[in-house]
């Protein structure tokens, strides 16, 4: 309730604040005839004490930033409470991922004939544990 107070005192604090600045005549409302009327001590027109628009404009001003301030902290504050398990992403974090587009399939290209294609023989794998052919022992000579 008073984070939307404070939001509409905002609101009209800046809308008063652009009122007061547009209202207000600009220092160089006088340089026309500065520069051939002498109408004017200076170029830019002589600057005297500040009227009720001016002082006003300072005033709502000084009170805009001490809000804006006043908004950025509760801000600030506010982020810290969130959990680093589940921050808190705003509105991107309610964002419906899309869809991957899906692609057109790739062109078949046709398979060459088996006749084309020339086929090597394979040997069949010997095991590892295989053992050298045993050959017969010599036996001994006969008839010496």
């Amino acid at each position: 309730m008073l984070l939307q107070l404070v939001n509409v005192v905002y609101v009209l604090v800046a809308i008063a604040m652009i009122g007061l600045i547009l209202m207000q005549r600009g220092s160089g409302a006088q340089a026309g005839s500065g520069f051939g009327g002498g109408a004017s001590a200076t170029v830019f027109g002589a600057r005297g004490a500040s009227n009720f628009l001016s002082k006003s404009t300072k005033w709502l001003a000084i009170v805009f930033f001490v809000i804006s301030m006043g908004m950025a902290m509760y801000a600030s504050k506010g982020a810290k409470v969130g959990t680093a398990a589940a921050p808190d992403a705003g509105v991107m974090g309610q964002a419906v991922p899309a869809k991957p587009a899906q692609k057109a399939p790739a062109a078949q290209v046709p398979a060459a004939p088996a006749q084309a294609v020339p086929q090597v023989p394979v040997a069949p794998a010997q095991p590892a544990t295989a053992t050298p052919a045993q050959q017969p022992a010599p036996t001994p000579a006969q008839g010496k």
